[in-house]
């Protein structure tokens, strides 16, 4: 028995069994274990509200673009900011004319003026058998537009304001395009003569003061202005969408898209954007939530 007893412990020490021959001891430790938690912080959850906040602001700004004849900013006013920074000569102008009757003048001259800077440019083209008239090589941006037409001895001009549209994006023109209807003659015959005479050889009918704040446009113009309120409103429901989830999962990236897409928004005077910087800002100094387990 002894020789199998000292062969264990020859074992054990090669092994490194070798139990302990003191007495076990424990002690405890003020060391807790945490984990993280897929919430939002306070200061997450009042970015997101900042960030719903923003979206409402481009929400807002989106269906004002949607009502161009009612909102806070006008199509005229959106092309005309665009128009001061456009080339010379990139607008193209066309259109037709017809009688009060709807049926096409011929040879009717389309007189086109615009001031710049210290002079008045001018145009003109003459309309075809079916009333329709062309001018190219010309500005972008606030012009008057006469229409002079000769019937039964009189000389009738039909004035107008008209923008001329830039070139979009890429494209090397702008396309303006536009029918005038000339009043009646009777309708002329009721207009004062200009040098105080009963009776006049040339008759006028100015609409220009009546279009001093929202000139005539081109309507393609107003509907890509209307598509750019629908692109606006897509964004705002896009980032409140993500900015609820990310309130959801409490994922701080999803929080952070939310406020580049709130940026895009475009809210009045360009509040959406300020705010939206100074979320995604505040984003970074979001800090994830731990739990104490026991």
């Amino acid at each position: 028995m002894g020789d199998v007893d000292a062969s264990d412990d020859y074992i054990d020490e090669l092994t490194g069994l070798v139990e302990p021959s003191g007495e076990l001891m424990f002690a405890s430790s003020d060391s807790k274990l945490t984990i993280e938690i897929d919430e939002l912080t306070n200061v997450g959850n009042s970015i997101a509200i900042l960030i719903l906040v923003t979206c409402l602001l481009g929400l807002i700004n989106g269906i004002d673009y949607t009502q161009p004849e009612s909102g806070l900013v006008r199509p005229d006013e959106f092309v005309f900011r665009f128009a001061q920074s456009a080339p010379d000569e990139s607008a193209i102008f066309n259109g037709h004319v017809f009688d009060d009757q709807g049926e096409p003048i011929v040879n009717a001259t389309v007189y086109i003026s615009w001031y710049e800077e210290e002079y008045w440019n001018t145009s003109s083209s003459q309309t075809d058998l079916n009333g329709f008239f062309e001018m190219e090589k010309l500005d972008p941006g606030i012009t008057r537009v006469d229409i002079i037409v000769d019937r039964d001895n009189y000389k009738d001009r039909f004035s107008n304001r008209v923008l001329l549209s830039p070139p979009a994006l890429f494209e090397p023109y702008g396309f303006t395009s536009i029918d005038f209807t000339m009043p009646s003659q009777e309708k002329f015959s009721e207009q004062e003569c200009a040098d105080g005479s009963e009776d006049c050889k040339i008759r006028e009918i100015d609409n220009s003061p009546s279009q001093m704040e929202h000139p005539l446009m081109d309507s393609g113009a107003s509907m890509i202005y209307s598509t750019i309120g629908i692109g606006f409103i897509g964004l705002s429901l896009l980032g409140a969408g993500f900015t609820l989830w990310a309130m959801k999962s409490g994922s701080v990236y999803l929080l952070r898209t939310a406020s580049v897409l709130s940026f895009f928004t475009m809210g009045h005077y360009y509040s959406a954007c300020l705010f939206s910087l100074v979320a995604f800002v505040l984003t970074f100094t979001i800090t994830k939530p731990r739990r104490v387990i026991n």
